[in-house]
């Protein structure tokens, strides 16, 4: 197995065993939950965090990371890859929760590119900090929208020439969504690091509320009891990866599916993972 399967597999072993069973009364499903989950990936050591033990979508959080770093909240680029977001649409089409415009818009400052510019001028910077949540807006009885950010903070640091990641999450299905959240922000990684000269060093994953569905409890016992002979997965990324994917490149997308599809050899799905909405 990966190191990123051992990683998960610990992880939800956990929940399943130590978890606390209550009804989440938005979805009307039952959960198994723990708080504050933490995992680490040491992406120049240890790979990119790509699980095997199922086969999960790889070209759509590509393509949605690179849609993020568009600052966008119009879909039409992000929609001739995945079609995922389209149950969360508002009537004209957008995203109201859209990460990447809140990283570059939403709340009046380019937070994505001024935390690239301030890396570039102080490497040593502990202020690299990107807020996706607005307070304002989100939960708290804000503006009706079908969809409030989970991902809502991220730091960026240089330490010893290479640049780490930590992601927080207030909520996160273990099953579906933890999965696919690691491959866009370990890719927003890798991107920062090569655009900042430097190398992907640790990605940081805590989660404040780490649970599995019931109707996931199923496909959970199965994955634990998985195993294979995987090796640990190399992400190569296109030059200029982050300033295409910036400039809407669509091609930077397929490149970096291509590289990844290529040592991708996961085991079967797991039927019956469908998201509790």
């Amino acid at each position: 197995m990966t190191t990123f399967d051992t990683i998960y597999q610990n992880l939800i072993k956990k929940i399943l065993t130590e978890g606390i069973e209550e009804l989440n009364e938005r979805t009307g499903y039952k959960t198994k939950a723990l708080p504050g989950l933490t995992f680490q990936i040491d992406i120049e050591r240890d790979g990119f965090p790509l699980l095997t033990l199922r086969k999960q979508p790889i070209k759509s959080p590509i393509a949605e990371q690179c849609w993020f770093i568009q600052g966008e909240k119009d879909t039409t680029y992000l929609r001739k890859f995945t079609k995922m977001w389209d149950k969360f649409l508002e009537e004209d089409g957008t995203l109201a929760s859209a990460y990447g415009w809140r990283w570059r818009h939403h709340f009046g400052k380019d937070q994505l590119g001024s935390l690239i510019a301030l890396l570039q001028k102080d490497p040593s910077s502990r202020h690299g900090v990107i807020i996706t949540w607005d307070p304002k807006d989100d939960g708290y009885g804000g503006t009706p929208k079908k969809n409030v950010p989970c991902p809502y903070t991220f730091t960026v640091n240089i330490i010893g020439g290479r640049l780490h990641l930590h992601s927080v999450i207030r909520s996160n299905d273990m099953m579906l969504g933890c999965p696919f959240d690691t491959i866009g922000f370990a890719l927003l990684q890798c991107m920062l690091a090569q655009k900042l000269g430097v190398i992907a060093g640790v990605y940081t994953h805590t989660i404040s509320n780490a649970h599995i569905y019931e109707n996931h409890y199923a496909g959970a016992e199965e994955i634990i009891t998985r195993t294979n002979d995987h090796k640990n997965i190399t992400l190569h990324l296109p030059e200029n990866a982050f300033d295409r994917a910036e400039k809407k490149d669509e091609a930077i997308v397929e490149e970096i599916f291509t590289d990844l599809q290529s040592q991708y050899n996961p085991l079967p799905p797991i039927t019956g993972l469908e998201i509790a909405l």
